[in-house]
């Protein structure tokens, strides 16, 4: 990756983990619109990095639900 990429990714990662710490979602747009303010480059790769990233996390948390179900239906049907 390009030191923009780089550093956009590392601060939508420190970004997501501070708003789930804190509770406070409203602080990767805060941190958006600081960007876009200096770096509209940086802003969009920024928001980029925050789509994919909560992407991932959506499609994990279904895949393991999804194999918790399976092994809880294969708990269920060896018990039975």
């Amino acid at each position: 990756m390009g030191v923009v990429q780089d550093l956009a990714d590392k601060l939508a990662e420190d970004a997501m983990a501070a708003a789930r710490d804190l509770d406070d979602p409203a602080l990767i747009e805060e941190l958006a619109k600081i960007l876009g303010d200096t770096s509209s480059t940086l802003q969009e790769a920024f928001r980029t990095s925050i789509r994919v990233r909560m992407a991932e996390a959506r499609a994990r948390q279904h895949l393991e639900a999804k194999i918790a179900r399976s092994k809880g239906a294969a708990k269920t049907g060896e018990e039975g």
